[in-house]
């Protein structure tokens, strides 16, 4: 399910299916785009933040048109204890290998992996240098 932005409209509460993965998608090439993330952020539960939520940033393959410094969306995820995800949506390759990984991202959040909890999974993708 895609959502433009948060917080998601409570009238269907009932029918929604359970959220075992947060993807915030950030094209670097807007800053509306980064700001609509971090205005939606507030919206999802602290609770989230444990291993069920990623930033995916798209565009990076045009370093001139940024508008938004790669430097800033890693600390919001090192704000947020989540993993970023880099990527160029024009490329097959690219997009496809992304696909591939948000995918087992989300087998492993929903507990279809046995003996890998979102919350390991988080944990193992930090960087040695945060120890």
């Amino acid at each position: 399910h895609l959502a433009t932005s948060l917080p998601l409209p409570s009238e269907r509460d009932h029918l929604r299916p359970r959220i075992d993965l947060v993807v915030f998608m950030i094209d670097i090439k807007s800053k509306y785009s980064l700001k609509n993330v971090e205005t939606s952020l507030a919206h999802v539960d602290a609770s989230f933040f444990l291993g069920k939520v990623c930033f995916l940033v798209t565009g990076v393959g045009r370093v001139n048109a940024c508008s938004v410094e790669t430097n800033t969306i890693c600390k919001l995820g090192e704000a947020y204890c989540s993993p970023v995800l880099f990527c160029e949506l024009e490329l097959d390759g690219i997009r496809v290998a992304t696909a591939q990984r948000l995918l087992r991202m989300l087998q492993i959040c929903a507990g279809h992996i046995p003996g890998v909890s979102a919350l390991s999974f988080v944990s193992l993708m930090r960087n040695s240098d945060d120890d």
